[in-house]
């Protein structure tokens, strides 16, 4: 007798391994953002893509904030070229971080997506800071 789980065969194990290789050259998670940020020497910058007001209501310490809709190359050139964008908005609710990663790849930025988005982080236990 199979379930909904194992009607579907999992993937080899040589797929899979590819598969979530390769997730994490797109995403990251909270956990490991909070850490960079107060444990090591972030080599990312972090950047809120919501609204200026949701940005000063509360934000993940450290972060930035950019509109998707003003990532130009003119303001992203106040970056080296290989700077990483880890970009994230309210949750996985949201797909303003996902637009903003569009964005990034064609001006040819690095970027990652931070899983979660301020829900996430917050489901973690870690703080926001108010403007």
């Amino acid at each position: 007798m199979t379930t909904s789980v194992t009607e579907t065969a999992a993937a080899d194990s040589g797929d899979a391994l590819a598969h979530f290789a390769a997730m994490l050259t797109f995403e990251t998670d909270c956990w490991d953002v909070h850490f960079a940020m107060t444990q090591q020497q972030p080599d990312f910058v972090l950047v809120d893509v919501r609204s200026p007001e949701l940005f000063a209501a509360g934000h993940l310490p450290g972060a930035i904030n950019i509109l998707h809709g003003k990532m130009t190359q003119r303001r992203m050139n106040d970056y080296s070229d290989d700077t990483l964008f880890v970009v994230y908005c309210a949750g996985p609710h949201c797909n303003g971080a996902n637009k903003a990663a569009i964005r990034l790849s064609r001006l040819g930025r690095p970027v990652k997506l931070m899983i979660g988005g301020v829900e996430g982080w917050k489901d973690e236990g870690f703080d926001l800071v108010a403007e």
